[in-house]
């Protein structure tokens, strides 16, 4: 079979695939079952017709029968598979059409990140820098999207060893992403929450070693003065060398009214405010 003849199988493969999907979803589907395997044999079926375009040198309708197995994929909850689709997209799109490839790159990065697979995120952070000084011609954003790489991989690392209590490697790896982004303009916002967590696994360890490091930022990035973090920070230290649980309390009450606390913070907080004397232990 020529090309134009797989690209026509693929186009009516596309055509009963939609029909396997509407009819899943229909009251008669949910009535007498099986909306679950339709969509399966949808899947598959959007699959196929992805790899007979990528045959026919169909680039974008290729791209397209991907997502739409990917979006499947997802609503079936087959994560890996579902990233694994947006992969494929996105290879299809590079040809065609090299903002489609990064959104479907994206879609994938944000799957894998998910499942805390981070070497493929970062492989894939890579693949759209590549796009970028290659497709777009774009070469501002490579750097930003290589470093972006980098920092999004060693934040998840940095937090989970700070909830392992392995905080030595944590404010290594906060202080490093720190110095990373505060000189570049794009991302300098978030260097002041990466110092802020830093400063935190220090509090924990040693109340003079937290002291030490927020002079040390303020230094290193004069704009970490004037935040909301580094105040708080400064009333915690009061309140910890006082011993005042009420007054560490109140300042971290005060901080969470108007910026949110989640909970990696809370855990550290309270864990902070466990070594006062006499604490129960809450941040009530």
């Amino acid at each position: 079979m020529d090309n134009s003849g797989k690209e026509k199988e693929a186009i009516q493969l596309m055509a009963d695939a939609d029909k396997k999907v509407k009819s899943s979803g229909s009251f008669l589907g949910g009535m007498f079952g099986g909306g679950h395997h339709k969509v399966e044999e949808a899947c598959e079926m959007y699959c196929r017709a992805a790899n007979m375009f990528k045959m026919a040198k169909n680039w974008s309708a290729a791209g397209n029968a991907f997502c739409k197995t990917a979006r499947l994929q997802m609503q079936l909850q087959n994560k890996h598979d579902c990233a694994t689709s947006f992969i494929d997209a996105g290879n299809a799109y590079k040809k065609s059409d090299p903002n489609e490839a990064i959104k479907c790159l994206n879609a994938a990065i944000d799957i894998y990140t998910d499942m805390g697979r981070f070497t493929i995120a970062a492989k894939h952070h890579i693949s759209i820098a590549e796009i970028y000084e290659s497709e777009l011609v774009d070469i501002e954003k490579v750097p930003l999207h290589c470093q972006h790489s980098a920092n999004k991989c060693l934040l998840k690392v940095g937090a989970y060893c700070a909830q392992l209590e392995q905080y030595q490697k944590a404010i290594e790896i906060y202080e490093q992403v720190g110095a990373n982004t505060m000189d570049n303009p794009l991302l300098k916002y978030s260097a002041k929450e990466y110092f802020f967590k830093a400063a935190l696994c220090h509090f924990i360890v040693d109340e003079l070693n937290a002291k030490i490091a927020v002079e040390k930022y303020e230094e290193m990035f004069p704009a970490f003065s004037d935040s909301r973090e580094c105040k708080l920070l400064k009333k915690l230290l009061e309140a910890h060398e006082e011993q005042n649980s009420e007054a560490f309390t109140e300042a971290v009450k005060e901080f969470d009214s108007i910026s949110r606390l989640d909970q990696w913070h809370t855990t550290l907080l309270l864990r902070i405010k466990k070594t006062i004397q006499g604490d129960e232990g809450d941040l009530k």
